[in-house]
């Protein structure tokens, strides 16, 4: 039987690190984790192109910049407040607060900062405006089942590379 390689309509099985633009490892997952190949997946383009034609037990770095990757860092999505005006329970990094606009939509603040008795919240995602590395090892590919094609994910799998 022939070595099976990263192609369209391949169940692709990877690990992965995500190393962030000052070389710390923001993000590991050394469980497996499934897409399709070429289909519907979610992952970043980039990573999907950088893979193909590649092998179990292959290593691949690719490197995004924020336009491939998680977008600009938008400073609307940044608010700084006297901390005496934030409750207690949201006094400390990586808090998250849900906070609704005008309109009543909804969206996730994480506090991002808490210096000089100002505590800043910021809607970008952690990564926003950086350069980042994934480092993904390839485990297992095979042949996904028609199902699987549409999806874009393999059936054992619910949650994929980004």
């Amino acid at each position: 039987m022939t070595e099976q390689r990263v192609a369209r309509n391949k169940a692709v099985y990877v690990t992965y690190s995500i190393v962030d633009q000052s070389g710390s490892v923001f993000e590991q997952s050394d469980v497996p984790v499934g897409y399709v190949h070429g289909g519907n997946s979610p992952l970043f383009e980039k990573i999907e192109m950088a893979l193909d034609g590649h092998r179990v037990g292959d290593r691949v770095e690719v490197s995004l910049n924020p336009a491939e990757g998680f977008g600009p860092h938008d400073p609307n999505l940044t608010f700084t407040d006297d901390i005496g005006n934030v409750p207690p329970e949201f006094r400390r990094l990586g808090a998250e607060v849900e906070l609704q606009n005008e309109k009543g939509e909804s969206m996730i603040f994480r506090v991002s900062r808490i210096a000089d008795g100002k505590l800043t919240v910021d809607a970008n995602h952690a990564l926003a405006g950086q350069t980042v590395t994934f480092v993904v090892n390839i485990v297992n590919i095979r042949d996904a089942n028609m199902d699987e094609i549409v999806n874009g994910l393999p059936v054992d799998q619910s949650h994929p590379l980004h």
